[in-house]
This record gives structure tokens, sequence and C-alpha cells, in this order.
């Protein structure tokens, strides 16, 4: 009844298959890989670039020379006047932010998320430069801000810029950009393991080699850049080395771990309690860095240590040297710089400010140990280092690059367990008693959803024929279209919007839509083969799900046909199947079950027990 399709066809279906080959993917990936370590390397200079403008804007303003030699604002000689200064600043930052992009408010890695989840990773061009020289002006009039955070919105703005002047994906364009941050921060602190996981947990929400690769490629070329450009030696560096802390004063660091996660969840509700706050100012948002430059030039006067980057401040407390009346003046105005500073709407970064905060919260909390339990051995020095860790960790989330950018930066490898250990007990306490964090919390509040698990893609998990219906409804292609219609007003529980039309053996001819089908203009007598206008679209039932959807969207259709090697239709695939399996997918992550009952097998045991009882009385009955 139906006649066997043409050899030309085979190659012609197999033509349409959506997947691309793997030699395609893997000269993409090279393609990619070569682009991101362009752009670390261009971040790497952007990196020395802004760190000179950082000192040039410092010693103008607080020392009245034109240098870029590195110099500290709270070394000023300029008395009372250095309140002037970040108001200075922060009038400058607000007309940029007016007439330039408001973009280049806030400190950097919510902007560059919120880009990457809601606009396909664009970011307007104009912030590869406004974000650094509105940076480079907060930071040098006294700013509490670090470098990093401007260096990884720059970094992320110029990845995005050459996406999208190139001709790529939306995904190869989000990955350029995080490249981009993460060279930034790779090239500043010389930390590219660090910076490879803050891509993937703050940036990518995935971990593929398409996207892991080139990020690595950056990250490394930043590191290399910092190398050369900074110094070969780690940003942080501690003169002693900590010693492996024994098993009592571990249990001491984890309770550290939970109190500075609570600290954590303080400082970042506070933040945004400030922001709010600004919000309801009789002003314009422009004025709103100056006022935010008013309390830091006041504190900064009482206190000058917490003026500008203070990269300093945290190997001093790191090293363990500062008394405890410095520490705690340097953690209490320093907070209060900082989060009024950054609710303010200025432009700046949040890494270097939590780092200081924990680190000094760190040496108070192992000050304290010290003075209750001089037996145990506690190190002030490893005791800032996981406050320092831990803070990072329970107000960004961001776990494993809290630890590894701890140990990239000073070296200690031996505070890895006290690490792994607090800040644990951190992001615990932070994912208790936070919805949101300090990266997430200002575009959560516009609407934007960020990713908070990874897990497998079920399209890639399932095969076609795990969910596929072996109930396909075909149609020989020598069918009339008239004796189809009639036999479908008899079954009018088999109508769908397409139909599968097959040849000889069941081989696939194509696909027909219920609308051309049922339409009153076909001739009645023409065979059901005449309506097949499109190339069909199809799916072998070894193939992975995803192929199955891809194809779909490409094709526009809900339905396909399954076949297998030799064409031979074995059944149809429509959204619906592909919904079971994610339904599927959930209740196996939901479901409880006890697979193992001790109950069980306790009486197993009584049982086996018994048989053996009584087969040792038969044989001493019969001795």
């Amino acid at each position: 009844m139906s006649i066997p399709i043409s050899t030309s066809l085979q190659s012609t279906l197999a033509s349409e298959q959506m997947e691309q080959r793997p030699s395609s993917k893997k000269i993409r990936l090279v393609f990619i890989s070569l682009l991101a370590i362009g752009i670390g390397a261009l971040v790497s200079l952007i990196a020395k670039l802004l760190v000179s403008l950082i000192n040039l804007v410092t010693n103008i303003s607080f020392f009245g020379t034109f240098s870029l030699a590195d110099a500290s604002p709270g070394q000023h000689h300029l008395g009372i006047f250095v309140i002037i200064v970040p108001v200075i600043g922060g009038i400058i930052v607000g007309f940029m932010a007016l007439y330039g992009s408001r973009a280049i408010r806030g400190h950097g890695i919510p902007e560059a998320m919120e880009q990457i989840l809601t606009n396909n990773s664009k970011i307007k061009p104009t912030i590869t430069y406004l974000k650094p020289l509105s940076s480079a002006i907060a930071i040098g009039t006294g700013g509490p801000f670090g470098a990093e955070g401007p260096i990884i919105a720059t970094g992320g703005a110029l990845g995005s810029t050459l996406g999208q002047l190139l001709k790529i994906s939306h995904q190869e364009r989000k990955v350029l950009l995080a490249a981009g941050a993460t060279a930034g921060m790779s090239a500043i602190f010389g930390s590219p393991i660090a910076a490879i996981f803050l891509a993937i947990e703050l940036l990518l929400f995935e971990f593929s080699a398409a996207s892991i690769l080139p990020v690595a490629l950056a990250c490394i070329t930043g590191a290399a850049g910092h190398h050369f450009l900074f110094s070969s030696t780690p940003v942080f560096a501690i003169a002693q080395t900590i010693a492996t802390p024994s098993n009592p004063a571990l249990f001491l660091y984890s309770i550290e771990g939970i109190l500075i996660g609570l600290l954590a969840v303080v400082v970042t509700k506070a933040v945004y309690g400030l922001e709010a706050l600004f919000e309801r100012l009789p002003v314009h948002w422009m004025w709103w860095p100056a006022i935010g430059g008013l309390a830091v030039g006041i504190i900064g006067y009482f206190h000058p240590n917490t003026l500008g980057v203070g990269y300093n401040n945290i190997t001093d407390v790191l090293s363990g040297s500062p008394t405890l009346k410095v520490i705690a003046l340097l953690f209490l105005f320093k907070f209060l710089s900082w989060a009024i500073a950054l609710s303010s709407g200025t432009s700046g970064g949040t890494l270097a400010p939590l780092l200081t905060i924990g680190g000094a919260a760190g040496a108070l909390t192992g000050m304290a140990f010290q003075y209750f339990f001089p037996q145990l051995d506690v190190s002030v020095s490893l005791a800032a280092l996981i406050g320092m860790s831990a803070m990072f960790a329970g107000a960004s989330r961001a776990l494993l690059t809290s630890i590894l950018f701890a140990l990239e930066t000073t070296g200690q490898v031996h505070a890895l367990l006290a690490l792994l250990a607090a800040c644990a007990l951190a992001y615990f306490i932070s994912f208790y008693l936070m919805e949101h964090t300090i990266m997430t919390e200002k575009i959560a509040r516009r609407g934007v959803r960020t990713p908070v698990s990874y897990t497998p893609d079920v399209l890639e998990q399932y095969q076609v024929k795990d969910v596929m219906s072996n109930e396909a409804l075909l149609i020989s292609n020598e069918n009339l279209i008239a004796d189809v219609k009639t036999w479908l007003d008899q079954h009018p529980d088999t109508r769908a919007s397409y139909f599968i039309v097959t040849g000889a053996d069941n081989k696939l001819s194509g696909v027909v839509s219920s609308s051309s089908l049922l339409s009153n203009h076909q001739d009645p007598a023409a065979r059901v083969d005449t309506l097949i206008k499109r190339k069909a679209a199809w799916v072998q039932e070894n193939g992975p799900l995803k192929t199955a959807v891809e194809t779909m969207l490409q094709f526009d259709v809900d339905l396909l046909p399954v076949v297998d090697q030799d064409q031979v239709v074995v059944g149809s695939i429509n959204y619906k199947n592909v919904m079971t399996a994610y339904q599927q997918v959930q209740n196996a992550r939901e479901h409880k079950q006890v697979h193992i009952s001790l109950k069980r097998q306790t009486l197993k045991l009584l049982v086996k027990g018994n048989r053996l009882i009584y087969r040792n009385r038969q044989q001493s009955g019969n001795q």
C-alpha cells in the first residue's frame, strides 16, 4: 500500500539535523578561547592603568602632587579640609552618572549579573571607560572601596562589547563577559583559581567545557599580567607561616565562622537598609554620592585609615600587629564609611571593604579566644584570615571562591581545613537567614531571579527513546485524502496538529499538518504525500532529548517522528513528553524513601539465627 522513499532523501533528512558536528564545536571553542586570552591581556593593562589612575587622583587630591606613585590618603596633612575631598569626588561621580550612564553606580558584580540574566550579556560600551574613570575619582578622593569591583565591571564590559561587535551567540557573549570580569579580578589579586570559581558561582551559573575553558585561560592571562605589571608575591603576604590548627582550635575557628556568618547578614541588611534611606531623601539621586562622600570625609577626619582602598589595612590585620583598640576602630568605622558610601550609589567595589571588615572582626574574635582559652594556641593571624574569607562567603555565598581566594592571596596552605569549616558554616548561616546576598539583593528588588543551584540538564540526561510515545499515528503515503478525513471523523480522539506519513515498511516520508490535511481546498482524490510541503524534521531514538527540543524549535513544530537507524518510524515525541521528563526528574529529587530498613535487616538476622539453631538441634539429635 506504500512505496519506498528514494535513497537521496536519506541524506537530505540527515542534513537537517540541528546538532552541530563535534569538530565544528571544537573549532568554535578554540576561537572563543583565543578571544578570552586577548581580553585577559587587555584587562591586565586596564587594571594597571586603573591603579595608576587611582594613585594619580589620590596624589592630586590629598598631597597636591602630580604623581603615579603609590600613596595612601590616610597619610594626608589636610586637617579638617579632608572632609571636602570625598564630597568633591561624589559630586563628580554624580554628574558622570547623570550625563554619562547610571550603570557606573554600584560595585560592578550585581550589574554584570543582571546583564547576563536579562539582557543577553549586553553591556553598554561606554561602561568600558566610564566605570574605571568614575571609580578612580571615587576611590582616589577617599572612597573606602577596592579597585577590584571597578576592574571586574570594566573587564565584563570589555568582553561584552567585543561580543557585540562579533557574530557570536548569546552564550558565547556571556562567556566573554565572564572571562573579562574574572580576568580583572585575577589581574588585581593574582588569584586565577579563585577568579575561575567566581565566574562559576556568580556569573556563568553553569559548568561546561565551552564556558569554563575560555574563562580559565583569561584568568591565567590575568594572573600573568599581575605578576608582570604588579608583583609575583602574594597580595596579602603574611611574614610568619600559619601552623595547622589542632582539633580544639579548629572547633573554635568553626564557632568563629558562625559568628562571622551572622555578621555578614547584619552587614548585608545594613547596606540595603541605608540604600532605602537614601531613596527617601528629597533630593535628586545625582547628589547622593556627595552626601555619602560627606560621611566618608567626616569619618576619615577622625580615622584616616578608613580612606581609600586600604589593602595595607588587610595586610596589617593579617599580621596580627595592630592593637585591640586599633582593630576595633578600624572594624567599626570602615564598616560605617563603606556602607554609607556604597548605599549612596557611588562607584566602587565591595570585596576589599568586606575583607577589611571581616579580617578585623576575625582578629577581634581571635583575641577573645586567646583571652578565654589561652591553652588552645589560637592564632590571631589565622582568625583574621578566617574572618576575611568567611565574611566574603557569608555575604556573597561564593563558598569555594572565598576559600581559594584566601589561600591564593596569602599562600597559607595550612589554613585550608579551618577555612573550609568556617566558610561552610558562614555560608549556612547566610543561606538560612537571608533570601538574597549582597550581590543579588539589588537586582532581586528589580524582579531579576538568580539561579541558586547548578543541576545537570534534564535534556542531556534523557534519550529520546526514554520519553517518546510508542503509539504514533502513521498515515501511508498512498492513502487518499478523502479516506484519511473519513477515518479521522470516525476517530476524533486521534486528532493532532501534525500527522506522520510513511512509505514502505513504515519508513518516514514526511509530516503533514492537520490544517493542510483537513482543509476544504484540498483535492479529496489526491494522495496524502502530495501535501508534504516541507523537509521532514525527525530525531533518532538514541539521540539526546536536547536534540529533539532544538529540532522542534528550529522547524516550529510540536511533534517529531522518532526513527531508528534505518529511518523506520518507531514512535513520536512532543512537548508533553519533554515535560514528563522534567516531572520525573523533579519527583525523583523530592521523593523520600527508606531503602535500607534496619527493622527488616534485624528480622532477617533473627530468621537466619533461628534456622541455624534448628539445624544444630537436628544435627545433635541425629548424633
